[in-house]
């Protein structure tokens, strides 16, 4: 949806963000050249707060792409033909301040691309950074949902649990979305009869998507600023001496 007078004066008022970086991956189950992602037009939103407030910002949708399963940063090595995660995906995410995972609801879960996105990131939980810290210690990460059936919690909760589990920083309010009326009905974005387009008008989303974006750049400028997460008593270097 078009960005609305409180986000524009929060953007105009901003803290200076620059030199921040974030990824944005829509695990829509659709590509690009089939339909469109209602995931996206969401996302688009959070994107647009970023790029206000100086991040640089790099969108990804993985149903374009050729991920191998499994649990190895380069799956070609296990025998898959082809894997793009490794030369596309990691590099961004490996440079970024800021992850966000979106995704759509099917059967009261996230999509399959996105758990696949998530054990990829598992994979690579194990390496480290120079201070011997996971090699996600000092990135923050959020989540955005949609969909026409509850369940924007229950898979905030999931998503947001495994990326701090593997080292991401989590922010106050780190997840939004927007869910229609239970059955079919139109998805977020779709344009209806009387020409508005379905959530849109959800105060309700726009608040909690203005906060979480807000909150995810507050946290990773904190980092960024202290030079990550402090060592003491989480260093794997420190460990095995």
């Amino acid at each position: 949806m078009p960005l609305n007078a409180v986000q524009e004066k929060l953007i105009a008022n901003s803290p200076d963000f620059s030199g921040l970086k974030a990824v944005f991956i829509n695990t829509t189950l659709k590509p690009t050249s089939h339909a469109k992602s209602h995931t996206e037009d969401l996302m688009k939103d959070s994107i647009a707060i970023m790029e206000g407030c100086g991040v640089e910002v790099e969108y990804l949708r993985a149903a374009d792409f050729n991920i191998a399963f499994g649990m190895s940063p380069d799956m070609r090595a296990k025998g898959a033909e082809r894997d793009d995660w490794p030369e596309i995906f990691w590099p961004k995410i490996r440079d970024a301040d800021i992850l966000v995972l979106g995704t759509p609801i099917w059967l009261g879960e996230e999509s399959s691309i996105c758990r696949l996105i998530i054990e990829r990131l598992y994979s690579q939980s194990g390496q480290t950074n120079e201070a011997g810290q996971y090699i996600y210690y000092g990135k923050t990460g959020g989540a955005i949902v949609t969909g026409n059936e509850d369940g924007i919690k229950h898979i905030g909760m999931t998503v947001t649990y495994a990326l701090q589990h593997i080292g991401f920083m989590i922010p106050p309010q780190a997840d939004c979305g927007w869910i229609g009326e239970a059955g079919p009905g139109p998805s977020y974005g779709d344009k209806g009869e009387d020409g508005k387009h379905a959530g849109y008008d959800s105060t309700f989303t726009a608040k909690n998507l203005t906060f979480m974006t807000f909150n995810l750049m507050h946290t990773a400028k904190m980092l960024k600023d202290a030079g990550g997460v402090p060592v003491y008593g989480n260093s794997g270097h420190e460990w095995e001496s």
